[in-house]
């Protein structure tokens, strides 16, 4: 069964999508934590960060990369922005599909849980 992520790729649900290219897809999260709140998925399917194998170390670089990049873009990489994983459900996993959080657009507040 596909997760929602895989399902945004497919174009069978919308998103307000981003920046996409053929390894990754980013979009606005529907239930934003910051002004700005971006969440990058790879098209790969990948269930969680502890989960990715050494053949996907290219693509992982690929998406910090292009995290970078996008907050370069939108204006907010010199204010400064926080890249999250979540992995499982005690670290807030809620779809079983790798994301990076991209939050910024505010003071962001440490500890963060």
């Amino acid at each position: 069964m596909a997760t929602l992520f895989e399902k945004i790729c497919a174009r069978e649900i919308p998103a307000d999508i981003i920046y996409e290219d053929d390894f990754c897809l980013c979009f606005r999260d529907i239930a934003p934590q910051a002004p700005t709140h971006l969440l990058l998925i790879p098209r790969k399917p990948i269930e969680r960060i502890a989960l990715a194998q050494s053949e996907d170390q290219q693509l992982l670089g690929h998406m910090l990369l292009k995290a970078a990049d996008i907050a370069r873009q939108l204006g907010f990489a010199e204010s400064g922005f926080r890249l999250v994983i979540n992995n499982g459900a005690d670290g807030g996993e809620a779809v079983p599909h790798l994301h990076i959080h991209i939050l910024a657009g505010r003071k962001l507040i440490w500890p963060p849980g």
